[in-house]
């Protein structure tokens, strides 16, 4: 588990990362988004002891990362894949880090396997493609069969099936009750893997949700036929939610979960003939969510580009 408590990082006077609270429980895949810029690799750094919190606290399993005697056993990350001397060889760089810990040969044989680089385990990894370089991190990150594991952009340079392979390694770490936190980019990745998301935004925190709820809130809403369509739209109204009239007698409900309008219609037993999530995409939800708090606004692409 990693805990964050009003986890705050200036520098100078920019604060980087601001009072930032979250938990990364076990058995569950956590995403973790934001704009460029909104210091989520300052938070992981963090979380690894890379940068000292200016203020707050950050402890894996209970500890901060420094204080554990053999931390490759309680937190496997990958932050950056070429921080790799070039001039080693896959099974030299896994077989250094594996002496740090007491961890045996078959654990370095098990995890080169687990990331498909038996083939090219002692060519140099200078020579390393993007995708290959990713692979021999979360091999390293794998290493000490931790509880925590935490990637940063796994799946960048990888081919279409090296992502299926992440999405199921993923999906199995979890199911193995560790927990796993998962920073991104792609949403539609994320979408597919992710139990739970944190968003932050400028260093502070945006949600701390489920990927179904955050897509729920944002302006898609929630189709609803009825057999007491005027009065179910009565009883949903209120300050945070529209209720709209479409054809057929469908009510079109905004600020509202599928599941929040289906409890109101048990409660006053109106029946329920359709009840379907009109929710955007998780990438749209999320644009939504941090319009505000980019660092960098792009100018809307309009007519021919200048030469």
């Amino acid at each position: 588990m990693i805990e964050a408590r009003e986890l705050t990082k200036r520098y100078g006077d920019k604060t980087v990362v601001d009072r930032l609270s979250f938990t990364v429980k076990p058995g569950e895949v956590t995403g973790f988004l934001g704009p460029n810029g909104a210091g989520k690799s300052t938070t992981m750094r963090m979380v690894l002891g890379l940068d000292g919190p200016t203020s707050g606290t950050v402890t894996v399993n209970g500890r901060a990362y420094g204080r554990h005697a053999a931390p490759l056993h309680e937190i496997g990350a990958l932050l950056e894949a070429k921080s790799v001397h070039p001039g080693r060889s896959a099974l030299g760089h896994l077989t250094a880090l594996a002496q740090t810990h007491g961890i045996g040969r078959r654990r370095v044989e098990e995890v080169i396997e687990l990331a498909g680089l038996q083939s090219v385990a002692r060519k140099r990894v200078g020579a390393f493609s993007l995708g290959r370089g990713q692979r021999l991190g979360i091999a390293a990150a794998l290493l000490g069969d931790p509880e925590v594991v935490m990637l940063d952009e796994p799946v960048n340079g990888l081919d279409p099936e090296g992502v299926l392979w992440i999405r199921n390694l993923l999906a199995r770490l979890a199911a193995e009750g560790r927990a796993v936190l998962l920073s991104s980019h792609l949403m539609s990745e994320t979408a597919q893997v992710a139990d739970h998301l944190i968003v932050i935004g400028q260093g502070r925190l945006l949600a701390d949700t489920s990927v179904a709820d955050l897509v729920a809130a944002s302006l898609g809403g929630v189709s609803v036929a009825a057999d007491e369509a005027g009065r179910l739209g009565a009883l949903l109204a209120g300050p945070d939610v529209t209720v709209t009239s479409t054809e057929g007698g469908r009510l079109q409900v905004t600020g509202l979960s599928a599941r929040e309008v289906g409890r109101v219609a048990a409660e006053h037993g109106i029946a329920l003939h359709e009840l379907t999530p009109t929710g955007v995409s998780l990438e749209e939800a999320f644009m939504e969510l941090t319009r505000d708090e980019l660092e960098y606004q792009s100018a809307p692409v309009t007519g021919r580009t200048a030469r």
